[in-house]
């Protein structure tokens, strides 16, 4: 079994991975005051729920976009699972070549997504993924990635709305019923929702007008809310990242 970790800005993701199939999947809150203890003792206690032994875990692969987190993620992997976690960066294979003009800026994120998107379905073919800021990748035919684009995501866009003008509310990110609101509330919904739909839909018509039609799959928290609202969202896959991770995995094994 490989256990497969996503260290994002908000949240860790997990998966344990049997051959190809994804077994089980689950995440804790990210914070960079947490000891290795902390973590460890919290995937164990995940791993009693689900009935299965630390040492069933055969390998560990991580990704990460907090530099300042690594150690701890790494010392808990070799402290509770006896394993040297490989780490997604420079020198690992991908099956990806990326066109960045530097290669070494481009977030292991982004890299995991492009590769679980073109391993399923080939390219051309453009990630969304809608974390704590969304990114947008864009994978040619050849499983080159060209480049893309990065956004406030969501909640950000929301908070800053909140935070900048005293007298708005915090909200709940849901679709409001109409866009022509009759609230304050109602109104700040449609704005930050239907704007952002807007957004999304605006800036995957110019990659495509850029790099020619492309197969869009999407990921992250609000991937769906803004998947019903668009059509130019083909598939949502919620743990893209996670299978990213296990191809990578597998390739370098």
């Amino acid at each position: 079994m490989i256990l497969t970790m996503d260290v994002g800005n908000t949240n860790i993701k997990c998966g344990l991975f049997l051959g190809e199939k994804l077994r089980h999947s689950f995440r804790m809150s990210t914070d960079i005051e947490k000891t290795s203890d902390e973590y460890g003792i919290s995937m164990l206690g995940f791993f009693d729920y689900i009935g299965i032994r630390p040492e069933d875990v055969k390998g560990i692969i991580i990704s990460s976009v907090i530099p300042s987190i690594n150690y701890t993620i790494e010392h808990m992997a070799r402290q509770y699972f006896d394993k040297k976690p490989m780490v997604v960066g420079p020198g690992i294979k991908t099956g990806i070549n990326i066109k960045y003009d530097n290669p070494k800026e481009l977030g292991s994120d982004r890299i995991v997504n492009a590769v679980g998107a073109y391993e399923l379905f080939g390219g051309p073919v453009i990630t969304v993924d809608f974390g704590t800021a969304t990114s947008f990748g864009a994978i040619s035919s050849e499983g080159d990635f060209l480049g893309g684009a990065i956004c406030p995501g969501v909640r950000i866009s929301s908070e800053a709305l909140t935070d900048c003008a005293a007298k708005l509310p915090r909200i709940e990110l849901i679709r409001p019923r109409s866009v022509i609101a009759k609230s304050t509330v109602s109104g700040m919904q449609a704005g930050i929702i239907y704007g952002y739909v807007g957004q999304v839909k605006y800036i995957v018509e110019k990659m495509q007008s850029e790099m020619g039609d492309a197969k869009v799959v999407a990921t992250g928290g609000f991937s769906g809310l803004i998947a019903e609202e668009t059509d130019v969202i083909d598939e949502i896959i919620p743990t893209l990242t996670l299978i990213g991770l296990a191809k990578i995995y597998e390739k370098n094994k």
